[in-house]
């Protein structure tokens, strides 16, 4: 079956085209044909594809919209200029996956999209106005693209996190807040935790059962999560995606106080508030500079600045702290996975999280730490009782999977 897996987002698109079924999932061969994203939609956007091969092609196009970006994405793919062999027509994509930020309370797992999903994610919106609606465009013009009769399934961030108890979800607002809009903790990143979840079991030969970790992702978002027995127990990010760790440009975790404050202060309005601590915070706001950590981390070395040095140090504090807290609500786990374009590519920040965890059993091998790039790799001593391991995320395929799954009304056992 050949699933293309779409991520939405207001003025971009991303996409991979993996072909795999239940046996192939069975024996991990599933084949990523191509990857690609569509970048600054709405005008000459740029198109960025590659191949299985590794063949990487680049080239602009005028696009609208996310509708037209999907027509121009689906008519290259069995176009003679893909080079995919599999694909020679749009009746050769077999099905669909759609990335969905927030699926509330009503979504617990993974589900083939009809009008009654699509009303359910609907509801979702005030819970994700950033992200739900784009996600729905997505949708939306998939099936008018490749018509009803192409299944569509929709792998919601939130699913995975539905298993943390009430008394870890719930905020200490008046109770009937909760009842009569659902406000709670909900988590997210809740695909990529889940992978690395299932990749830690795997290389381990654990059980569901037996895999006690603490995961972190880290990227432009960041998110920690609590998994006992499989199941994630707690997790950093609330509401909305907003709540937690320091991210890019996202502040994460501040008093509510702070809110008022600044839009008096400012002569904002609460919304302008919100704006800002989701796009002109964390460690752009800090810094001043840059919410891309390679390059704070290309400035400390080169210029020492004081300001990027702080927002660095504060970014790791907070990791640490969470994972201190995570690892006392657990009563232990067995290792911490850091994931995410900056989990995956900086040892720098890895050794900076880690230092401090002595006490619980964890020291870090300076050299695998160092060579751990983008691949799997235990990066503390054979000694350490607290184990760290990179584990690169792959959303894309756990989300092909789940499409499979759901078509064939298979169970989801990662």
């Amino acid at each position: 079956m050949n699933v293309l897996v779409i991520n939405s987002g207001s003025s971009s698109l991303k996409f991979q085209l993996i072909a795999t079924d239940i046996e192939l999932i069975r024996q991990d061969a599933d084949k990523l044909l191509c990857r690609g994203q569509v970048e600054r939609i709405g005008g000459e956007a740029i198109i960025t594809v590659q191949s299985h091969s590794g063949f990487r092609q680049k080239f602009t196009a005028p696009i609208r919209d996310v509708s037209a970006a999907l027509d121009y994405v689906l008519r290259w793919l069995a176009s003679d200029r893909s080079g995919i062999d599999e694909i020679h027509t749009l009746a050769d994509i077999h099905a669909a996956g759609h990335r969905v930020v927030h699926g509330g309370e009503l979504f617990k797992e993974s589900v083939i999209v009809d009008d009654q999903v699509l009303k359910g994610i609907e509801d979702c919106i005030d819970l994700a106005p950033l992200h739900n609606p784009n996600n729905l465009r997505g949708i939306r013009a998939l099936r008018e693209i490749l018509g009803q009769r192409t299944p569509q399934v929709a792998v919601f961030d939130t699913a995975f996190h539905t298993s943390i108890p009430e008394y870890a979800y719930l905020y200490a607002l008046p109770y009937h807040l909760y009842r009569r809009h659902r406000i709670r903790r909900y988590g997210f990143h809740g695909t990529s935790h889940r992978y690395v979840a299932f990749r830690y079991r795997s290389l381990h030969g654990l059980t569901r059962e037996q895999t006690h970790i603490v995961t972190l992702h880290l990227g432009n978002g960041c998110s920690a999560a609590a998994i006992r027995g499989g199941h994630p127990v707690d997790t950093s990010m609330g509401m909305t995606p907003l709540e937690g760790l320091v991210m890019g440009t996202r502040s994460g975790d501040l008093d509510p106080a702070i809110i008022n404050l600044i839009a008096t202060k400012e002569g904002l309005s609460t919304q302008e508030v919100e704006t800002l601590l989701n796009t002109q915070s964390g460690l752009l706001g800090i810094s001043g500079l840059t919410n891309d950590m390679k390059a704070l981390e290309e400035e400390l070395r080169e210029h020492d600045d004081r300001r990027v040095r702080l927002a660095v140090e504060v970014f790791c504090y907070r990791a640490r702290k969470y994972v201190g807290a995570f690892l006392a609500a657990m009563g232990g786990a067995d290792a911490i996975v850091f994931t995410g374009g900056i989990g995956e590519h900086s040892p720098d920040i890895r050794a900076r999280i880690c230092t401090g965890f002595e006490w619980a059993g964890l020291s870090l091998d300076a050299r695998h730490n160092q060579e751990a790039v983008a691949r799997e790799c235990r990066i503390s001593t054979d000694e350490s009782r607290l184990q760290a391991w990179v584990i690169p995320t792959n959303e894309e395929l756990l989300i092909a999977r789940d499409t499979v799954r759901c078509i064939l009304g298979e169970p989801h056992p990662s």
